[in-house]
């Protein structure tokens, strides 16, 4: 009787020790996260590349404007459709990179089409953006770091913030004033956002850390 009794409190204790490590996240071996890289047509050599593919999004001037940016596939599948713009339909267009107030070397990418790669990440359980920032927090592991972009602020469509590559790529033939979703640098301006520590004009950075 002593002995069914110690195993079965053993086996109580082992499981609450497991429910404390996963509760902590010290095994996350068979966990995987799914990133967008926006701006590369790439992901890092230590994950796997779902798919590479275009940035689309809303018209910049729309102010109906579906918010967020898509990753969409080289390859796109169609179900039921009829061919013609009837105008009583929700759009898609390519996105572009937009740098002609720029000095540094974005200026170079002014209008070319913005490429974008789907990423998994294995053995880890959280992704998550952190704007005003190069490097990640201590227990974070950084993806990629960049600069945070989003929609100017005089155009009607709504946008959202994008962590675009530092070192970003461009879409293969794609450079022409087409519009469409744009992307823009966003700066600091001070009064609600506190200066110091932010510089009123100062473009932000941004990282793409993994835990």
């Amino acid at each position: 009787m002593f002995s069914k009794m110690a195993g079965y409190v053993f086996f109580i204790l082992m499981n609450v020790v497991m429910q404390m490590k996963l509760s902590a996240g010290c095994d996350n071996s068979g966990n995987s996260v799914v990133y967008t890289r926006w701006g590369k047509k790439r992901c890092n050599s230590r994950h796997e590349l779902v798919h590479s593919g275009y940035v689309g999004g809303s018209d910049y001037k729309n102010p109906g404007a579906a918010v967020e940016p898509l990753c969409l596939p080289k390859n796109p599948q169609w179900g039921k459709f009829k061919d013609g713009k009837d105008g009583q339909k929700a759009e898609l267009l390519g996105a572009e990179y937009q740098m002609h107030t720029v000095s540094n070397y974005w200026r170079h990418y002014h209008d070319h089409d913005v490429p974008c790669a789907v990423c998994l990440v294995r053995q880890r359980s959280v992704v998550q953006m952190f704007p005003g920032r190069r490097s990640c927090y201590n227990g974070w592991k950084l993806e990629y770091s960049g600069y945070l972009m989003a929609g100017r602020p005089i155009h009607k469509a709504a946008s959202t913030y994008t962590c675009v590559d530092r070192k970003p790529d461009v879409a293969d033939g794609g450079i022409a004033n087409q519009d469409g979703y744009l992307f823009y640098q966003v700066e600091a301006i001070c009064g609600s956002l506190k200066c110091p520590p932010y510089v009123q004009g100062r473009e932000l950075v941004c990282a793409v850390c993994s835990k």
